[in-house]
C-alpha cells in the first residue's frame, strides 16, 4: 500500500474511532438493554466499516420516557437560547465539514464532493431554524363585535418521533431536528440501519453545542418496526416525521391513525424531466445530469422520467449519453469518482431489474446497462431511448443512475405523461417560454418545480409532495410549522362593566 493509501486509512480509521457507537437516552451513551450491534458496511467495498448498538422496544420506550420528561421544561428555555444552540451546531458542523463529508462517503457511498455539498445543504437548516426560532409568532386582535380580544399562540407540540432515510444522513437529521429544536419540541430520532454514523456524530455536535439532557435521544436499531412501533401507539408522542418510502409511509399512517397522531410524511417520487422544443438544449443536459445522477440517483427528487420533445430528443439523447459515458465510477474518496456505488446488492439488482425489462419491452440502450465488475454495488450510468409508455421503469422509482426517455409531440401530452403518475413530490421543466413554464407550474400536479433548474432544494423553500408524496412540508418558514400547534385563548371584553 502506497503512502497515500496509508494515509487516507489512518484518516478512516481515526475518524470511525471518534463516532458514537451507543445509543443516545437521557444524555448518556449507553449500550442497547439486549446488548446487541449492527454491522454498518462500506457499499463501494462490500467490508464492514463498524458496529452500533441494536436498539429494541426497551430501549425506544426509555428514550420516549426520557424526551417526554424533557418537554416541559425544554418548552420554557426562551427562543433566543434556543436558536443559540442552533447556531452553535451550525459552526461546529461546519467546522467538522471533512469529517462528516468523509464519513458520509464511506457508509453511503457517494463521492466526496457531493458529500461535502450535503454538508453545507444539512448544516443550513441548523442556521436557518436558529433564526426561525424567535420569529414563531402569534397574533392578538379584537374579536369582529368588539366585545371579546383574540389571542392566538404558537406553543410546541411535544414529543417528536423522526424517522430518517439512509440517502442523506446527515441533511435528513438537520431537515427534522433543526425546527424541532426551534420550536421547543424534544425528539426520539431513529436513523437509518443502513447509514446511522453520521446521525451518531451529529448527535454528538448537538449534546456539545450545548441541548439539555433528553430533549434528543437517539436509538439506531436493525428492527425499526419493532422498536418503533410502540412509541408510535403511545399517547405520550405528539408527532411522527418520516422520510422514506411510500409503501412503508402509508403503514406508518395507518399505525398513527389509532392516537390520531400529528404526521408529517416525505415519500417516494416518480419526478418527470420535460424538456420543450425551445429548450436551451445544453442547459437541459447539464440539469439532468444534476437531477439524475447526483446521489448516484438515489433521492426522492432525482429526475425519473425524461419526456422529451420528438423534435430535440435525439440531440438530448447524444448529449446526454455522451455526458454519462464520461462518468466514472469509483468509491467516493477516488478523485476521480464520479457515480459512486448503490447502498446494497438488492438495490443494485432491482436498478438492473427495470433496465432488463425496458429493454425487453422495446426500448433502446444508448448507454450504460450493466453493473460494475469487482467489489461493491457499482452500476453503470444508463440511458434508455423509445420507452414505452406503461413500461415499469416509468411507474417505478429507480433509485439508480437510470435515465429513461420517453417522446411527446404537444404540450398538453407532456402535461398528461408527467401527472400520470400517483407521485408528486417534484418536476423539471425546460423551456425558454415564460408563459409555459407558469402554465406548466399551474397544471403540473407536483409540490415543486425546478423550472430550467436541475436542483431545488434549499433550506429556505418548503420542501414536500402531494398525492401519494406525502404530507407536510420541511424547510422554509413553513417547516417550524410543523411542530407547533395552534392555541386560541378567548379573553373578556376589558371594557365591560
Amino acid at each position: 500500500m502506497s503512502t497515500p493509501a496509508l494515509l487516507a486509512a489512518k484518516r478512516e480509521s481515526s475518524l470511525l474511532a471518534s463516532v458514537p457507537t451507543r445509543l443516545l437516552i437521557n444524555g448518556q451513551w449507553r449500550a442497547a438493554l439486549s446488548g446487541k450491534t449492527f454491522g454498518i458496511e462500506d457499499p463501494a467495498t462490500g467490508e464492514v466499516l463498524a458496529s452500533v448498538a441494536d436498539a429494541g422496544a426497551e430501549d425506544g420506550a426509555a428514550a420516549l420516557d426520557a424526551a417526554v420528561a424533557a418537554q416541559e421544561s425544554w418548552a420554557k428555555v426562551p427562543p433566543r437560547e434556543r436558536g443559540e444552540i442552533l447556531r452553535r451546531a451550525y459552526e461546529l458542523v461546519t467546522e467538522r465539514a471533512e469529517d462528516f463529508a468523509l464519513l458520509m462517503t464511506m457508509e453511503m457511498g457517494k463521492p466526496l464532493a457531493e458529500a461535502r455539498g450535503e454538508v453545507t445543504y444539512g448544516a443550513e437548516f441548523l442556521r436557518w431554524f436558529s433564526e426561525e426560532a424567535v420569529r414563531a409568532f402569534g397574533r392578538y386582535s379584537v374579536s369582529p363585535d368588539g366585545k371579546s380580544r383574540l389571542l392566538v399562540t404558537r406553543k410546541p407540540v411535544g414529543p417528536c418521533l423522526l424517522i430518517t432515510p439512509w440517502n442523506f444522513p446527515l441533511a435528513m437529521a438537520t431537515r427534522k431536528i433543526a425546527p424541532a429544536v426551534a420550536a421547543g419540541c424534544t425528539m426520539v430520532l431513529k436513523s437509518a440501519r443502513l447509514t446511522p454514523l453520521t446521525s451518531q456524530l451529529f448527535a454528538a455536535v448537538m449534546v456539545e453545542a450545548g441541548l439539555p439532557a433528553g430533549v434528543l435521544n437517539v436509538i439506531p436499531s436493525s428492527t425499526a418496526g419493532a422498536t418503533t412501533g410502540p412509541l408510535i401507539k403511545d399517547s405520550r408522542l405528539r408527532k411522527l416525521s418520516f422520510t422514506g418510502s411510500t409503501e412503508v409511509g402509508r403503514r406508518l399512517l395507518a399505525d398513527a391513525s389509532e392516537t390520531v397522531l400529528r404526521t408529517s410524511m416525505e415519500l417516494g417520487g416518480n419526478a418527470p424531466f420535460v424538456v420543450f422544443e425551445d429548450a436551451d438544449v445544453d442547459a437541459a443536459v447539464a440539469g439532468a445530469l444534476l437531477a439524475k445522477l447526483r446521489n448516484m440517483g438515489e433521492a426522492c427528487t432525482a429526475a425519473n422520467r425524461f419526456i422529451v420533445h420528438e423534435s430535440v430528443a435525439d440531440e438530448f439523447a447524444k448529449k446526454f449519453a455522451a455526458k454519462m459515458a464520461g462518468m466514472t465510477t469509483a468509491r467516493g474518496t477516488e478523485v476521480e469518482s464520479k457515480v459512486g456505488p448503490l447502498i446494497d446488492a438488492k438495490s443494485r439488482d432491482k436498478v438492473h431489474e427495470l433496465v432488463t425489462d425496458a429493454v425487453r419491452d422495446g426500448a433502446v440502450l444508448i448507454t450504460g446497462g450493466a453493473q460494475v465488475d469487482g467489489p461493491g454495488y457499482f452500476y453503470q450510468p444508463t440511458l434508455l431511448l423509445d420507452v414505452r409508455e406503461g413500461t415499469r421503469i416509468l411507474s417505478e422509482e429507480i433509485f439508480g443512475p437510470v435515465a429513461p426517455i420517453i417522446t411527446f409531440d404537444t404540450e398538453e401530452e407532456a402535461i398528461r405523461l408527467a401527472n400520470n403518475t400517483e407521485y408528486g413530490l417534484v418536476a423539471y421543466v425546460f423551456t425558454r417560454d415564460l408563459s409555459r413554464g407558469i402554465r406548466m407550474g399551474e397544471r403540473l400536479e407536483t409540490g415543486m418545480l425546478g423550472l430550467n433548474a436541475g436542483v431545488v432544494s434549499n433550506a429556505a423553500a418548503p420542501f414536500g409532495g402531494v398525492k401519494q408524496s406525502g404530507l407536510g412540508r420541511e424547510g422554509g418558514l413553513e417547516g417550524i410549522e410543523e411542530y407547533l400547534y395552534t392555541q386560541y385563548i378567548g379573553i373578556a371584553d376589558p371594557y365591560a362593566n
